[in-house]
């Protein structure tokens, strides 16, 4: 084995660093005491917390978890009210379009009821032409003028006639008492007496109107 140069000074770091043996009495002192081996620093909390410190974290820790609850509720609130008013917006559109459907129904129910008016119309129109056109003129006779005294004179009765010579004479009943004329003569306004036989009388009115009266036994 090779021999080996050590030297004094470090002999004595090497024999400071393993120590005095102790199985070596040193009576006198002469041994140099070895510096203390170092011993690893326990880091003591400086102050431990108090029941108050921990009544403020068990408060804080309590605030932070109702913090988070609040926001669990809330976001839970928000998509529930997303949901609601996308169903109620899907419903809307729906009624929306069903309104939109029955609108288009009408429409065309007014289309078709308009066009059977006007074919109404049209009917009507055709038949109020081919009335006007084919409607019979009708002339209304103007009423025959009442002359005085001809229905006072058509009320009387010829009761005959009597003859002396060339001059007849008719007897008639007014419904008071006789009354006689002579044939030419006039009866009551410008009636005269025109015509005279057994059978009749003629009246006749200077207008050109006439009536006959007969006998009242051949009525």
């Amino acid at each position: 084995m090779p021999s080996r140069q050590i030297s004094p000074q470090s002999f004595d770091e090497i024999l400071t660093e393993l120590g005095d043996d102790p199985a070596i009495p040193d009576p006198h002192g002469i041994r140099k005491s070895g510096s203390p081996k170092t011993q690893p620093k326990v880091q003591v909390p400086s102050q431990i917390p108090s029941v108050a410190d921990l009544k403020k974290i068990g408060i804080l820790i309590a605030v932070v978890v109702g913090l988070i609850g609040l926001g669990i509720v809330l976001f839970t609130a928000y998509d529930s009210s997303q949901a609601s008013e996308e169903s109620n917006l899907a419903m809307a559109q729906n009624q929306i379009s069903e309104l939109k459907k029955e609108l288009t129904n009408v429409r065309e129910e007014i289309l078709e009821i308009e066009d059977e008016l006007y074919d109404a119309i049209d009917l009507l129109e055709v038949s109020i032409h081919s009335l006007n056109y084919n409607k019979p003129s009708i002339t209304t006779k103007p009423k025959p003028q009442t002359i005085p005294f001809e229905a006072e004179l058509r009320r009387w009765r010829y009761m005959g006639l009597s003859q002396i010579g060339s001059s007849q004479r008719a007897f008639f009943h007014n419904g008071e008492g006789t009354v006689m004329l002579e044939k030419g003569s006039l009866a009551l306004g410008d009636w005269r007496l025109s015509q005279l036989d057994k059978e009749l009388a003629i009246l006749t009115h200077s207008q050109g109107k006439s009536f006959t009266l007969k006998p009242a036994k051949t009525e």
